[in-house]
């Protein structure tokens, strides 16, 4: 007995530190890519670019992330999701120096795309090792990951305002480079040392049903129906409305991200550093409800969170976008911030419910794929009618998740014991259905 407790005790800390690791490359992620948002006004003007040039440039981030995210997945398989993000951490950090040394919009076209390829690379193999860590420890802790990146996209964004006025792109940017460096060697070091964590009821010859999770052998047996099973047409339709849900929630992340300081420089003539704390109010927002989303899903439900959640980030938008107010434009910001925050997170745990892993994958790979192709679509839209209009389909897509969340809302209301788990259902209730889903959900992610 005292070595089972002393193993268990091992097994605490290693998924202790596993957690630790993984929180920090979540915020590095926000961190860096922040860094990079608050600094496109400036790169725009060193290229010349015109708004739509602009958004074929950024169209370099989408392709590089959406081809990026199908390799990585079978990367993630063969060498393992731990040092593929490491990897990719490596990438990301070196590829976020290269924007402000291009001059023109097709040399910047070409260094984003491969910023969009570790951009991508990184989310996925990050998601798909938080996704195996929730299924062992069987809490609810995804929010905590999400939190992180936005904590951390907070954070670059507000060091970025504060470094506008005194660095130039080049040298902000190279700063992130060695930042972005020095983090992933620490963080790298302990994700490289944890073992793949086991859902307890999924090792094999071993009494880990009631305890934690294990290091994964390779001969570890997964559930054979959560990989062979293959959902029904109506399924497989849910899942994709579900996944629709996920792409107009984050195709607003992308649009603010891209484009919210150019808007608030712009239009209403903030001063640099203003315009850069567009971005940080909405990141510093979306935080705050991504930290609460486990209990306001546990208060609301699932349909009437996705509900509200969708009718304040429309109602946030149109404030946002249309006030002729910078003050005003920055509280609209954080509405829609604190609206979006769950809906992604809320989407994809219920695709993975109705589908296991394919549910997983289809979900991601929209909401990704509106994160990334969003931003190209306001600069054509920006070319041809204005910036603000344009960000009103931010609003637009915000309401339809509203609409779709209350649409379904008899399907998601029939499993309340994993409606109220938004972020892997590791609630006490939800063990059958949501394991399925939770406990398989890195296979759901690498397979993008």
């Amino acid at each position: 007995m005292p070595g089972r407790r002393n193993h268990h005790n091992r097994d605490d800390a290693d998924l202790s530190r596993l957690r630790t690791a993984l929180t920090v490359f979540f915020a590095l992620d926000g961190f860096v890519f922040a860094g990079w948002v608050v600094r496109i006004p400036a790169v725009k003007e060193q290229t010349g670019a015109s708004a739509s040039a602009l958004g074929l440039a950024l169209l370099g981030v989408s392709a590089g992330a959406v081809v990026t995210m199908m390799l990585t997945g079978r990367l993630c398989r063969r060498y393992g999701s731990h040092p593929v993000t490491v990897v990719c951490g490596v990438l990301l950090s070196l590829s976020i120096a290269l924007p402000p040394l291009t001059h023109s919009a097709l040399a910047l076209g070409a260094v984003l795309l491969v910023f969009g390829a570790a951009y991508g690379g990184i989310n996925v193999a990050f998601n798909s090792a938080a996704v195996d860590l929730v299924a062992a420890l069987r809490r609810p802790i995804m929010p905590s990951f999400h939190a992180a990146f936005s904590l951390g996209g907070m954070v670059g964004a507000g060091l970025g305002g504060l470094v506008a006025g005194s660095l130039s792109p080049t040298q902000h940017l190279l700063g992130l480079t060695v930042i972005g460096l020095l983090v992933t060697a620490g963080a790298g070091r302990v994700l490289l040392r944890c073992p793949v964590p086991v859902p307890p009821d999924t090792a094999a010859g071993t009494d880990t049903a009631a305890g934690t999770g294990t290091a994964a052998g390779e001969g570890a047996p997964r559930r054979p129906d959560a990989r062979t099973r293959r959902p029904d047409v109506r399924t497989r339709r849910l899942v994709v409305v579900f996944g629709l849900i996920a792409l107009c929630t984050a195709y607003g992340e992308g649009a603010l991200a891209d484009w919210g300081a150019l808007h608030l420089e712009q239009d209403l003539g903030a001063h640099p550093g203003v315009a850069a704390a567009g971005y940080t109010c909405f990141a510093l927002a979306m935080t705050i409800g991504r930290l609460t989303g486990t209990r306001l899903l546990e208060r609301l439900g699932l349909s009437r969170t996705v509900v509200a959640g969708g009718t304040m980030a429309a109602a946030g938008m149109l404030l946002g976008s249309l006030s002729p107010s910078v003050w005003a434009a920055l509280l609209g910001f954080a509405v829609a911030g604190l609206g979006l925050a769950n809906l992604f997170p809320v989407a994809v745990e219920r695709a993975g419910a109705l589908a296991g892993p394919s549910g997983v994958a289809t979900a991601s790979t929209l909401g990704y794929g509106g994160m990334l192709l969003g931003p190209p679509a306001i600069g054509f839209m920006a070319d041809w009618f204005s910036l603000s209009t344009a960000l009103t389909s931010v609003a637009a897509l915000a309401a339809v998740a509203a609409a779709i969340g209350y649409g379904t809302r008899r399907v998601t209301g029939t499993d309340s014991g994993t409606g109220d788990a938004a972020d892997g259902g590791a609630d006490g209730n939800s063990g059958a259905r949501s394991g399925s889903g939770a406990s398989n959900g890195a296979d759901g992610v690498r397979d993008t």
